[in-house]
């Protein structure tokens, strides 16, 4: 059924395997990836946030674990941890629930990684 749809929307077998003209992000090594701006700029952004904390750290050196109010002793790099990880599980709840723009997701994520940062 599928391979019949496949036929109709190409006309021939012929083009099914053609190989598509590359564009500027195609890599053979990462072609796994659906390379968008979007994910590219996410990536970029963990990288930012990995070299921050090692810039931070090295300036401001913060070793000794801190006790929030979840009573968890947390280090910096703990923290930026359950940011990223709750920002993941906030998007993927809005996604899930709300038909609204993933900017509230942001927001929201941003407000939860200070008060992470803050009280945590």
């Amino acid at each position: 059924m599928i391979f019949q749809k496949l036929y109709a929307a190409t006309g021939s077998w012929d083009t099914v395997a053609k190989a598509h003209e590359k564009s500027f992000f195609d890599f053979e090594f990462i072609t796994w990836m659906a390379w968008t701006w979007q994910t590219a700029v996410f990536f970029i952004f963990i990288a930012l946030c990995l070299t921050g904390m090692i810039l931070w750290e090295k300036k401001v050196p913060g070793g000794t674990p801190r006790r929030g109010i979840l009573s968890l002793d947390t280090t910096r790099g703990d923290r930026l941890f359950i940011s990223l990880l709750s920002a993941a599980y906030i998007h993927l709840v809005w996604l899930g629930l709300v038909d609204a723009s993933l900017w509230f997701a942001t927001i929201i994520s941003v407000l939860f990684s200070i008060i992470v940062f803050r009280y945590v």
